[in-house]
């Protein structure tokens, strides 16, 4: 594995023409995309809403906090209420997300992300062509669970939030599963009790549609910020839907780990950068008249 030779310039001309000449991009969003926007979870963003937390728990980062065993369920959901609001529910800092949206504005494209913040849905993003394999910070679900469901938590969340007193929310918003009475959960997967709903499975439908309508067309692979955590999800599918399509194009965007497969390498652009950066000069570029 490795990156082409070519220069940063030279390399955001291509992408500007596999854009241009595209049929449909898929866009594969991870961790790195919200990173570029400024959703980090830890230093002074960190500190700035979860300062309380980390004095008393010494609790270094957002990440690490959703997997502490807090005291009380008053407690817990005081730290996930925070967390919800100022990942999931408050655009974020940077406009990258939006920069995205413009630049595939009136094409045929499709959103396959691991990221659980819905950003890309703040951002103006078409619903119908989202799919959140890993979850959403913004639904909850049964902590067993009972059922295949999942519930919206926007209303309890902000109610939550604005309640909180020592860290800790009242004990009547504390939420309860509506069928068997037991504690919910975040709808996050990290082991087999992650809930796949109705939602879930139409998403992944709309995903399987698109890959087929689109087979041997000139399709744009652009993977944004994906690391090594959960590869098989959108990078290993990525290479090998462009291995299978001759016509295709796959494209790395991600700060010191742009890379491809060696067997697709001709037909790959890696840029080694910030995804916000790279994004700006593409769309800076879109409004020069002539450039496609």
């Amino acid at each position: 594995m490795g990156t082409p030779d070519q220069g940063e310039r030279e390399q955001l001309d291509r992408l500007q023409r596999a854009l241009g000449e595209a049929e449909a991009i898929l866009i594969g969003g991870g961790a790195g995309l919200s990173a570029s926007a400024g959703l980090t979870y830890s230093g002074a963003r960190f500190e700035r809403y979860f300062e309380d937390f980390k004095e008393k728990y010494g609790i270094s980062g957002m990440y690490a906090g959703g997997f502490y065993p807090f005291e009380s369920p008053e407690e817990y959901w005081a730290w996930w209420s925070r967390h919800i609001m100022v990942n999931r529910y408050k655009r974020a800092p940077r406009p990258v997300y939006d920069d995205l949206r413009r630049l595939v504005e009136g094409r045929d494209y499709f959103v396959l992300t691991t990221n659980v913040d819905h950003q890309f849905q703040l951002a103006g993003f078409d619903k119908g062509r989202l799919f959140y394999t890993q979850g959403d910070y913004g639904l909850w679900q049964c902590a067993r669970p009972c059922h295949q469901k999942t519930y919206n938590n926007e209303k309890t969340v902000r109610a939550m939030a604005a309640r909180q007193r020592d860290m800790k929310i009242p004990s009547e918003l504390i939420p309860e599963c509506p069928v068997c009475g037991g504690p919910m959960t975040m709808n996050l997967r990290s082991d087999d009790t992650f809930v796949q709903d109705e939602g879930w499975y139409q998403a992944q439908a709309r995903y399987q549609d698109f890959l087929q309508r689109h087979r041997g067309t000139r399709v744009v692979f652009l993977e944004l910020g994906v690391g090594g955590n959960t590869p098989a999800i959108i990078k290993y599918p990525f290479w090998k839907y462009t291995l299978e399509n001759i016509n295709s194009i796959y494209v790395c965007i991600n700060q010191g780990q742009a890379f491809t497969h060696p067997e697709i390498a001709s037909r790959s652009i890696c840029i080694d950068g910030d995804i916000r950066q790279v994004i700006e000069k593409i769309g800076a570029a879109e409004k020069v008249p002539g450039s496609r």
